[in-house]
């Protein structure tokens, strides 16, 4: 078996998409209407989906009180400095600026205009075969 994607209860899964489409290089690859409003948004290489959706059944989790260790979204990133900046530029806040850890990666810790946490990463060492070398 193998994941087939991942899902978060948002408050606006269409502008959420919309900025991770525009942003993040995702794709919609299913919308859906009322009451859920679901996105299945695939990233560039169509190996990784993700849904946003709003059930209606329960609350949306706070994502912006959670700390960045409890839940977060990383993304291979080959400049983390530059894709903070235009993160930014595009309504996400910073939390941590790119720093590198013992281990040489370089790691930044935005989150983006809904409160969920982004993480930026450039491996010292590719852990995806999928990982830019």
């Amino acid at each position: 078996m193998r994941i087939e994607h991942f899902a978060l209860q948002v408050a606006d899964p269409a502008a959420m998409a919309d900025w991770y489409v525009r942003h993040l290089g995702f794709r919609i690859a299913r919308a859906g209407g009322a009451p859920v409003h679901a996105r299945f948004l695939l990233e560039h290489r169509g190996a990784v989906m993700l849904e946003l959706y709003r059930n209606p059944r329960v609350t949306v989790p706070d994502y912006a009180a959670m700390d960045p260790l409890h839940l977060h979204l990383a993304f291979v990133s080959e400049n983390p400095a530059s894709d903070c900046e235009r993160l930014a530029r595009a309504g996400a806040r910073v939390v941590e600026p790119p720093a590198a850890t013992p281990a040489g990666d370089v790691i930044a810790m935005l989150r983006d205009p809904w409160g969920l946490c982004v993480q930026l990463v450039q491996r010292a060492s590719p852990m995806l075969k999928t990982d830019p070398a």
